[in-house]
């Protein structure tokens, strides 16, 4: 792999609740710089794409918590691609999951799926499930002809984690995301089987990959 395809799987975060239009732009500059995608508030998608046409636009869905009824995500998910998004990360409501409800899970992410043609991935907290909930999580999102599954939204204790991802992997392409900050954890998850990263320190990870060659 060179810094090109890596650069190219990552996906170049800013999702805090203090974001600004600036946090956003600034991002998305970066990302052009280096060929990476980017990942944005749903309030900013439509500025976002004017702002770097170039880049690949990534936004959330029911974020962080997953617990937005089914219309509104439903919604959230039409308003985006409106806005011009190229790619949708949509929370599962875990809380459903945990409680046995796997109908209404499957249901709510066969609607989404169906009502936009972009690419969806499906977050599934991977640091709340036990690891029967991932199976199950991971089998519905398939189900539902979800994209790829995403570890985490990055807001609850535990990001990304390699045993998690190598599960994940065995049911659809997988997004880590949370706590990756370097080429080294970027890496590990790779090699676990993960397709793309999900990092607010894109640049640092491109930045240490191309180190780590030189050395």
């Amino acid at each position: 792999m060179d810094a090109d395809a890596l650069a190219a799987r990552i996906d170049h975060t800013v999702l805090g609740p203090e974001t600004t239009v600036a946090d956003v732009e600034r991002v998305l500059d970066e990302a052009a710089e280096y060929g990476m995608n980017a990942c944005v508030p749903p309030c900013y998608v439509g500025e976002a794409v004017e702002h770097a046409p170039g880049v690949t636009v990534v936004t959330v869905v029911g974020f962080p918590h997953g617990q937005h009824a089914p219309a509104v995500k439903l919604e959230e998910a039409v308003r985006a691609w409106d806005d011009g998004a190229d790619e949708l990360d949509v929370v599962l409501n875990v809380g459903r999951l945990t409680a046995g409800e796997d109908d209404a899970v499957r249901e709510e992410l066969s609607e989404l799926v169906a009502a936009v043609p972009l690419p969806v991935k499906v977050i599934v907290e991977t640091a709340l499930l036990t690891d029967e909930e991932l199976e199950r999580a991971c089998a519905l999102a398939k189900a539902a002809d979800a994209a790829y599954v995403k570890t985490s939204t990055g807001f609850a204790d535990g990001g990304a984690r390699v045993a998690d991802v190598e599960v994940m992997s065995r049911y659809l392409p997988v997004k880590a995301s949370g706590g990756i900050g370097s080429w080294a954890d970027a890496k590990a998850m790779l090699d676990a089987g993960a397709e793309r990263i999900g990092a607010s320190s894109g640049v640092a990870i491109v930045e240490d990959f191309l180190a780590s060659e030189d050395a």
